[in-house]
């Protein structure tokens, strides 16, 4: 696996980024979006990544933000990958946060595609839009060519069922990429591609 840089650059906003997929949960985040920071550094940190992300914003908007991170994010995943020899492919999480529950399950399967289920009743928590948050998931989905469903399971307070959608969606990663040690010079495909 790699360690991939990328840079990111519109009239929107300017990114740059250095992802690790095998690192120790070491982040340096900058988004300017501070609970857009904070769930990144959860993800980080839960899927044992490392990420440096520096964010310019030209045109100030939080939507162009997160996606354009998301963007970036699931490019430099899928890059750091190589051919996926010996990765394990699946991966399915439930995890709690107090009264949230939310389940994630990953095939990185080189067919992009994204179904997100929350049950989030406010428009905004700190400076975050909720509305964003699915196609936060959807764009990084579709930029490393992954299948995706997340379902919110349980919970009311907003902050508590995003965060522990970052946390679950970073374990699930976190496991799908582990090396099967049985077929690890083998691509986990009867197809011998994904």
């Amino acid at each position: 696996m790699l360690i991939i840089k990328k840079e990111r650059n519109t009239k929107e906003t300017e990114i740059k980024l250095t992802f690790n997929p095998k690192g120790s949960g070491i982040y340096k985040i900058s988004t300017g979006i501070k609970f857009f920071d904070h769930m990144l550094e959860q993800f980080t940190y839960h899927g044992n990544f490392d990420l440096d992300l520096e964010v310019n914003s030209i045109d100030k908007d939080n939507h162009h933000i997160v996606e354009d991170v998301a963007i970036t994010l699931g490019q430099a995943f899928i890059e750091s990958l190589e051919d996926k020899k010996g990765i394990k492919r699946y991966s399915s999480v439930i995890l709690p946060m107090d009264e949230a529950l939310v389940l994630v399950s990953v095939d990185i399967s080189g067919r992009a595609f994204s179904k997100t289920e929350f049950k989030i009743a406010d428009e905004k928590t700190s400076d975050f839009e909720t509305v964003i948050l699915p196609h936060f998931y959807n764009s990084f989905a579709q930029n490393s060519l992954i299948t995706l469903h997340i379902k919110q399971l349980d919970g009311f307070d907003t902050h508590h069922i995003i965060e522990c959608s970052f946390k679950a969606f970073a374990r699930a990663l976190r496991g799908a990429i582990e090396i099967d040690e049985n077929k690890k010079d083998i691509i986990p495909s009867t197809k011998g591609i994904i």
